[in-house]
């Protein structure tokens, strides 16, 4: 308890020193983003020749995680639930190209581990684990159009998942992966508010389907602190997302969010 309590006070002292910092001067519909670009890091934005290198940790949580044991092998094409843990190390790169463009990847390392359901007749193991390579992925994105103060930045971006991991079901992916998205970004007064949507298109299925949509809010408190709100899903798939970012020295911040599910296919990520 007084380890928690020390942390607190600290991220306070922080908070109260940046507090009497002015804040730059900004129209107000960019007073939370500044001029920046959209990245798919959620409330992150970049600029012209702007470097952004995010390592990060993931752990994940599902105690009712669907899987299908003809997916490890066993012959039984049925659904089941059981407890699905992982923990995941991720380096995030992006680079603004120019105003308009902005280039990422991302690469990350997993451990994941799928449990057996009570229910489940097959010979499949009471544990499934792997570790490996997880979801290597690129994404372009540009915007169309710079946010005035009365009328919204409409922004697209397309991605690529790379199939690193053929052999494997629970890390990684199999398939290529293809998505195009975009999205509109318009700041108030009281916060800024987005929206996305996309479209994603698999390889092994070959067709297109909807992808990821999300609604999302940021405010910049002051110069130390952000915070972000926001809901997204990929179909039946929904999560709600808290993400705070605290701005400990000039080029440098600490982030700390959490993701919740919201549908039953969805667990939990810290």
């Amino acid at each position: 308890m007084k380890s928690k309590r020390h942390l607190f006070l600290f991220f306070l002292i922080l908070f109260l020193i940046h507090w009497a910092h002015a804040q730059d001067n900004l129209p107000f519909y960019l007073t939370d983003r500044g001029h920046g670009l959209a990245t798919s890091m959620f409330g992150t934005y970049i600029t012209e020749g702007q470097i952004i290198l995010y390592p990060f940790y993931e752990f994940y949580y599902d105690k009712d995680a669907e899987y299908g044991p003809v997916e490890f092998g066993y012959e039984l094409d049925a659904d089941f639930r059981g407890l699905f843990r992982a923990h995941e190390g991720l380096v995030y790169f992006a680079y603004g190209l120019s105003d308009y463009f902005a280039l990422e990847i991302e690469a990350a390392y997993i451990s994941a581990e799928q449990h057996k359901s009570k229910d489940d007749p097959t010979a499949m193991p009471n544990k499934i684990k792997e570790s490996g390579i997880g979801d290597v992925e690129s994404q372009l994105r540009w915007r169309w159009n710079k946010e005035t103060e009365s009328s919204p930045e409409i922004f697209s971006y397309f991605e690529t998942v790379f199939p690193l991991q053929k052999r494997r079901q629970l890390i990684g992916t199999q398939e290529w992966e293809f998505k195009l998205g975009s999205g509109l970004v318009k700041g108030f007064r009281w916060g800024t508010m987005s929206i996305r949507l996309a479209f994603e298109y698999v390889t092994e299925e070959n067709k297109v389907e909807f992808g990821e949509y999300a609604v999302e809010y940021l405010k910049r408190v002051s110069d130390f602190f952000r915070f972000y709100i926001g809901i997204e899903g990929s179909q039946d798939e929904i999560e709600f997302i808290t993400d705070f970012q605290f701005s400990v020295f000039k080029n440098g911040f600490i982030r700390i969010n959490n993701a919740f599910g919201m549908t039953s296919k969805v667990g939990e990520k810290l």
